[in-house]
């Protein structure tokens, strides 16, 4: 990519950045709803001010995240944790004007210290849309929101609304179908509240999502329950939005081509690791697709820092640069210094061509981290 002089580099495009936004906006703009940056998946606080023109705030899961959202974004703050911790509620307040509680035995201990703040509770509608436990709210055992026979009705008076997140990388029809259950289960609850937060996993930019079953969804929400909705989505935000940039360090060869580079799965994009994930790379096909296959690892002593295999319409060559593609997101807030791996550069594609290192790490990021 011109312009990246040292990788591993993250780059963020501005203008799908910009067009990300520009559809989010226009949800907002025909449904009267308010979309909130989910910061758990983006976190780049240099373009907080691009994005606090379109959206309406930030979503928090903890206090850094509900700081780092006042100080730099604006708007409205919402702050979730599964569990607050006493000694840091305090500061939350300072920074958060919705909060939201997981069970009843938080909202019991801290609904009290909540003064001029809306208040809200998580409900787990205990329908599942999605086959991977991992990201399944939903899932049996889930410890996230309050499902129907744990809740306790005489306990919500001065409740201003309510909250669900059961989504992951899905469409509008998922949406629906928890909608649904969400009514069945909770519908006379929800007609006493102000306003109900849809929660994150909608992405709304992919550009085969169903816009316009969203938008009436929300409509008919509002107008069913008489409620501000809410919507948090994270990935949509930077969704296909960045790239990151690594080149190739070695070549070698055991029973099949592996290419060894600067960056790594373990430690510039864990979910490769975690889900498992196989991240799109420019100019590139499946395993055998093209000409040249290789396994594209790492630089780590892990033996299964593996991010994949590619196929090449020409041999890789050692100091050559590739580009793995929708890396804005659950990558710059994941990664880490395993192995002593520096981190890479954060750095901005502008809209008019030209490339801006706004980050740079060194030794420091590294040893401070430890004791």
């Amino acid at each position: 990519m011109a312009g990246v002089t040292h990788t591993p580099a993250y780059v963020l495009d501005e203008s799908a950045l910009l067009r990300n936004l520009e559809i989010l906006q226009g949800v907002q703009e025909r449904t009267g709803c308010k979309i909130l940056l989910a910061q758990k998946a983006f976190s780049m606080f240099s373009v907080y001010p691009t994005c606090a023109k379109s959206l309406a705030g930030t979503t928090a899961s903890g206090l850094y995240e509900a700081r780092l959202g006042f100080e730099e974004f604006g708007g409205e703050v919402h702050v979730f944790e599964p569990a607050y911790k006493e000694e840091e509620f305090d500061e939350i307040l300072r920074y958060a004007d919705h909060i939201y509680f997981n069970s009843m035995n938080q909202l019991a201990k801290f609904r009290g210290k909540c003064a001029g703040k809306s208040i809200g509770l998580r409900l787990n509608p205990e329908c599942s849309t999605q086959e991977e436990p991992i990201y399944d709210p939903c899932a049996p055992g889930s410890r996230l929101g309050v499902t129907l026979a744990n809740l306790d009705l005489d306990a919500l008076d001065g409740l201003d609304g309510f909250h669900f997140h059961t989504l992951c990388e899905q469409g509008a029809d998922a949406l629906e179908v928890t909608l649904k259950a969400i009514d069945e289960k909770f519908g006379s609850l929800l007609k006493r509240a102000k306003w109900l937060n849809l929660g994150g996993g909608h992405h709304i930019t992919k550009p085969s999502y169903d816009i316009p079953l969203l938008e009436r969804l929300i409509h008919e929400v509002q107008q069913h329950y008489g409620v501000q909705v809410y919507l948090e989505p994270g990935e949509a935000i930077a969704l296909n939005a960045g790239y990151l940039v690594t080149e190739v360090m070695d070549l070698v060869e055991n029973g099949l081509h592996i290419a060894i580079l600067d960056a790594s799965a373990a430690c510039h994009m864990p979910d490769v690791l975690e889900m498992p994930y196989r991240p799109p790379l420019f100019r590139s096909g499946l395993d055998g697709e093209k000409a040249h296959t290789y396994r594209l690892s790492s630089r780590t002593c892990l033996a299964g820092d593996i991010i994949g295999d590619y196929s090449f319409d020409k041999p890789l060559a050692i100091g050559e640069r590739l580009c793995f593609e929708d890396m804005a997101i659950y990558s710059m807030v994941k990664n880490n210094t395993f192995n002593g791996m520096p981190l890479p550069d954060i750095g901005i594609l502008h809209t008019d061509g030209t490339y801006e290192i706004v980050r740079s790490f060194g030794y420091s990021d590294f040893k401070e981290r430890l004791s």
